[in-house]
């Protein structure tokens, strides 16, 4: 298929009136069959109550319910504030940051602290999102690649198994950070009018869409601020293909400020709290150094202080003290040893993109293969998607081909868990259709000898042939 054929697609649905072969436009963001989402949140209900997901085990009270999240939701439910990521009471916390807590506080609030109806509502509410993420997959898919690419990858994302596992399973900001980022990249899109009529171009990085980048952006920070690397790469690809500079600054300094705006309450709490700048969060240092650990591989589960003698230590030093000194023993590690630092990122880098081994479970050797293997391939068709965009200059492509490079860079060089792929995985979905669109396309028109047959030359065999 060739890039004339992308734009042929992306312009609108094509009917046979007649013999009469009429163009239909219709916009990118218009005609979303949202049967499609209501399949899907009801795909993903009742795998979350059939498989009893919710039922989550009450082993160290219940710290599998949304880990040190959970903890600090608690904390909050209970009237203490934002504080207590452990297993005992350490105080004020910014050890993770706050929006996931503040929504799992409100359901502790409403439904009960670590109840099976509490957890039943919190995934349903990261299935709601992840379900709703078939919006965003669809128009993305639709503005880049055209309606059919879109039709397969939103009906993958609403049905594959791998798609929903996070919302359904993990009491986690995973699901709502990636449901927040998948509107960036739709914005974004709608911003250069990407798919969009050539008479909305002018338009398309209004003021208002401006703010709304500025809101979700700040919101994606309060949520991981992992993300948040991405934020200039982003504005600088819409800002390109904006028009006038002079006409776009004010739009982006309201942006900005609506941005910074969210994080200022985070900032200043932590400010009151601790006595001193925080950016976001404390735990950097720890997580540094746990990472770092030659022993685990590149590859963490659990927490940074899940030992007593460690909590002990976080107790004695304070949060943030801790998590420097932490950080600087990581440090010295590797200068004493740069090789080790060089070969982990090597391995996490590895891991991202082909999958953090697990310890394999007697009896289910195959299912950890099969798992593995599934990862593996969604990676290698969505890579291969991706470098086929770009030679294809697929409008959109640069900015997914940033997000790849950019979202996973500081992982690493930290450590590296198979949720951290997630944001990205809408984007392997729709690439790696992309890439098997394109490949049937391709095979369609080429004759024996890998020659290439025009279709004027096809249809004059086919009638020779008839």
């Amino acid at each position: 298929m060739s890039p004339g054929e992308d734009e042929s697609n992306r312009a609108g649905d094509v009917a046979v009136v007649k013999g009469q072969t009429q163009t239909e436009p219709q916009g990118p963001g218009k005609g979303f069959p949202w049967a499609i989402f209501w399949i899907a949140l009801a795909v993903r209900l009742v795998a979350l109550t059939m498989g009893h997901y919710y039922r989550i085990a009450p082993y160290e009270d219940h710290f599998a319910f949304g880990w040190e999240m959970g903890r600090i939701a608690r904390s909050l439910a209970m009237g203490q504030g934002y504080a207590n990521p452990f297993d005992h009471f350490s105080g004020p916390t910014a050890w993770v940051t706050p929006l996931y807590p503040l929504i799992l506080a409100a359901d502790f609030r409403l439904f009960g602290v670590y109840t099976a109806l509490s957890a039943w509502v919190i995934l349903a509410f990261d299935s709601l999102l992840n379900a709703l993420m078939v919006r965003t997959t669809w128009e993305i898919a639709s503005r880049c690649f055209g309606r059919k690419v879109a039709a397969w990858s939103e009906w993958i994302w609403a049905l594959y198994p791998a798609a929903m596992q996070f919302a359904v399973k993990w009491v986690w900001e995973i699901t709502l950070t990636a449901f927040l980022f998948q509107w960036i990249l739709v914005l974004a899109l709608r911003m250069r009018n990407v798919g969009g009529a050539p008479c909305e171009a002018e338009n398309a990085a209004s003021t208002r869409r401006w703010a709304v980048f500025g809101l979700l952006w700040g919101l994606i920070a309060l949520s991981s601020a992992s993300i948040a690397i991405f934020l200039p790469f982003c504005g600088v690809w819409i800002l390109k293909g904006a028009g006038s500079l002079r006409r776009q600054a004010p739009r982006v300094v309201l942006g900005a400020v609506l941005c910074v705006g969210c994080l200022v309450p985070w900032l200043v709490r932590n400010a009151l709290v601790f006595h001193r700048f925080i950016p976001m969060r404390t735990n950097f240092g720890a997580e540094f150094s746990m990472g770092n650990n030659p022993y685990l591989e590149g590859s963490v589960i659990g927490s940074p202080v899940a030992m007593a003698h460690e909590e002990a230590l976080l107790d004695e030093m304070g949060e943030v003290q801790y998590s420097k000194m932490r950080g600087r023993e990581a440090m010295e590690r590797i200068r004493r040893d740069p090789g080790t630092f060089v070969a982990l990122t090597v391995r996490r880098f590895y891991y991202f993109w082909a999958d953090v081994p697990h310890a394999a479970i007697r009896g289910k050797e195959w299912t950890e293969y099969a798992r593995g293997l599934n990862f593996q391939f969604a990676s290698f068709v969505g890579v291969l998607g991706m470098i086929l965009a770009l030679r294809r200059r697929v409008p959109g492509a640069v900015l997914f081909a940033m997000a790849f490079a950019v979202i996973p860079f500081v992982y690493y060089f930290v450590f590296v868990q198979a949720r951290f792929r997630h944001p990205l995985e809408p984007l392997i979905t729709i690439l790696g259709v992309y890439l098997f669109q394109s490949a049937e396309k391709s095979w369609r028109v080429r004759g024996f000898g890998g020659r290439v047959l025009s279709p004027q030359r096809t249809q004059s065999g086919q009638s020779s042939n008839g």
